[in-house]
């Protein structure tokens, strides 16, 4: 059955946890559908995952519907969850057109937001337009130049107060979830208790309602950066390799391909 954004919002008060992961296409997206995931998200991570870049904020409203639609299409259950991305919700009603685009375009079934009080107007938009909204508050990739960086957010108390006003407005306003990212754990435990929706933690310890990875992190593929909270499942990137390089020594040695693998 398909997950909607008021049974990912409903999971809080049954006591079930929320599991979720990044995806960027068609064939990974629908293994991870498979495997009944609750939400996949089109991270705009894909600039630095998928596009090189060094950051989030070169990534567009191009990038972001065409991958999003790729995953829209590769999943029958999980709730699909796109990113809005840098630049893209300045105003309520730039908001309210760049989400219409993806729920009527790339058939996401939601759309992400970072920030807390200060796009309080673009979050009441798009919630009273019938646009379900996930919030993100703590380490928000887009502005990370004016948070110092990509470095835990919420360590000093007037901080931590701060995004704790936050996620309570956000949770006030109908946000279905928050994602909280890189916050101390005792902050986000003090959140999740406090908000009535979902906290889904990614490097913010155990006492978040749920959890979220970037997916090429947990498989193993090396990025530009490593961080802390990400436990690798797998090896992939070796995988990869070796198996690349047994095909490129089996053309150079002239055994692939075989008469198995020809037309006669």
């Amino acid at each position: 059955m398909k997950i909607t954004a008021k049974s990912i919002r409903d999971k809080k008060s049954k006591g079930e946890k929320v599991t979720a992961l990044t995806a960027y296409d068609f064939t990974l997206a629908k293994i991870l559908d498979e495997a009944g995931l609750d939400i996949i998200l089109v991270g705009d991570s894909l600039g630095m995952v998928l596009l090189g870049y060094d950051s989030t904020v070169p990534v567009t409203m191009r990038d972001m519907l065409h991958h999003t639609k790729a995953v829209g299409a590769a999943v029958r259950n999980a709730l699909v969850v796109a990113d809005m991305p840098f630049g893209s919700y300045d105003t309520p009603e730039r908001a309210l057109r760049s989400a219409r685009r993806f729920l009527q375009e790339a058939k996401a079934d939601a759309v992400k937001v970072e920030g807390g009080r200060r796009i309080e107007e673009q979050v009441k938009m798009l919630i009273q337009s019938g646009i379900p909204v996930m919030g993100h508050l703590g380490m928000t990739p887009q502005t990370a130049s004016s948070l110092g960086g990509y470095h835990v957010q919420g360590k000093e108390a007037e901080q931590a107060e701060e995004i704790f006003e936050d996620a309570k407005r956000l949770d006030q306003l109908g946000v279905f979830s928050i994602v909280l990212e890189c916050v101390p754990s005792a902050l986000a435990d003090r959140i999740t208790r406090e908000v009535k929706c979902p906290t889904v933690g990614i490097g913010a310890g155990p006492k978040t309602d749920g959890q979220v990875l970037v997916l090429h992190d947990m498989l193993g593929f090396e990025g530009k950066v490593s961080p802390k909270f990400v436990r690798k499942y797998a090896d992939l990137g070796q995988v990869i390799r070796k198996a690349v390089t047994g095909y490129r020594d089996d053309v150079l040695k002239g055994k692939f391909p075989s008469e198995k693998e020809s037309y006669h």
